[in-house]
């Protein structure tokens, strides 16, 4: 009886450390975006450890579009090993309605003003597959804000 609960104690054990050591998707995200940035040579910034991580190409006007605000921009999207998934011109977007990482970055910008967005999969998709773009993908966008209501 001894020796079953001490097997039973270290299988326990033994299960516990590895789900323990196991990284979270920030961590994967947070360790692809960084590998990226270094690869590329790219000067982005994290917005304030949010894990999405931007450069702003053109700051554009001074008054910025908030969350809610219609938004028209050009953009297009990839993925961190260069596959192009969606691109458009000339769009309107409502921005409340777009992914989070959109929600926190174009309001970084004025009108008139480009952005490349690195968007952690916590703030993208998740763990859902859209269309061509992988469950658990970190997304690049390159986004000109055209104008904005």
């Amino acid at each position: 009886m001894i020796k079953n609960i001490f097997i039973i104690s270290i299988i326990t054990l033994t299960l516990a450390l590895s789900w323990s050591c196991q990284k979270s998707q920030s961590d994967i995200d947070r360790e692809a975006i960084a590998k990226y940035i270094s690869d590329n040579n790219i000067n982005a910034v994290e917005l304030e450890s949010t894990g999405l991580f931007y450069v702003i190409k053109k700051a554009g006007g001074s008054s910025h579009p908030s969350v809610y605000s219609e938004v028209t921009v050009n953009y297009d999207g990839h993925l961190l090993n260069g596959e192009r998934f969606d691109q458009a011109d000339t769009i309107k977007l409502y921005l409340d309605q777009t992914i989070y990482g959109w929600k926190l970055g174009i309001p970084l910008i004025g009108e008139g003003g480009s952005i490349q967005l690195i968007v952690p999969s916590t703030l993208g998709y998740g763990t859902r597959k859209i269309g061509d773009i992988p469950e658990n993908s970190v997304l690049l966008f390159d986004v000109d804000l055209i104008l904005f209501n």
